[in-house]
C-alpha cells in the first residue's frame, strides 16, 4: 500500500540522492573522494571501492524511495552514511553549509530528520507504542 503522506518527501530526497550520487560518477568526484580523501584518512587500499559503494547506495536508496520498496533499509543505510559524513567531513566546519560558514552539518542533519520521518510516517510515538 502506498504511503501518500511521504510521497513528496520521498520524491525530493530521491532527487537529491540521485543528483548527489550520480554527479560524482561523471565528474571524477567519486574517484577523488576515494583516492584523495578516504585512502588518505586510513581506508587505503579500499577507499576507492568504498567511495563507489557509498555513491551507488545513494542511487539505490533513491530508487527504493521512488518505488516504495525496502524504504526502511534504504533510509537506515543512508542515515548511517550521513552520520559518518558528519563526523568525518562536516563537523570540523561547524553548522552552516553556506552563509555563516561552509561545508557544515546542517544539510546532513536535515536529511537525517527527513529520512526518519519517511521511515516512521505515523511518528515514533505510534511506532514505539508509548
Amino acid at each position: 500500500m502506498r504511503n501518500n503522506n511521504t510521497l513528496l518527501l520521498r520524491i525530493i530526497v530521491a532527487i537529491i540522492l540521485l543528483i548527489h550520487g550520480m554527479a560524482g560518477m561523471f565528474n571524477n568526484g567519486v574517484n577523488d573522494f576515494g583516492n584523495l580523501y578516504l585512502n588518505e584518512v586510513g581506508f587505503a587500499p579500499i577507499g576507492l571501492p568504498l567511495a563507489w559503494a557509498i555513491k551507488i547506495s545513494h542511487v539505490i536508496a533513491a530508487i527504493c524511495l521512488l518505488v516504495e520498496k525496502y524504504v526502511k533499509a534504504a533510509c537506515l543505510v543512508t542515515i548511517a552514511i550521513l552520520i559518518t559524513g558528519i563526523f568525518m567531513v562536516h563537523l570540523p566546519h561547524g553548522w552552516y553549509v553556506v552563509g555563516g560558514g561552509s561545508n557544515g552539518v546542517e544539510f546532513n542533519v536535515l536529511l537525517i530528520v527527513v529520512l526518519v520521518t519517511i521511515m516512521f510516517p505515523d511518528g515514533l510515538r505510534k511506532t514505539i507504542k508509548v
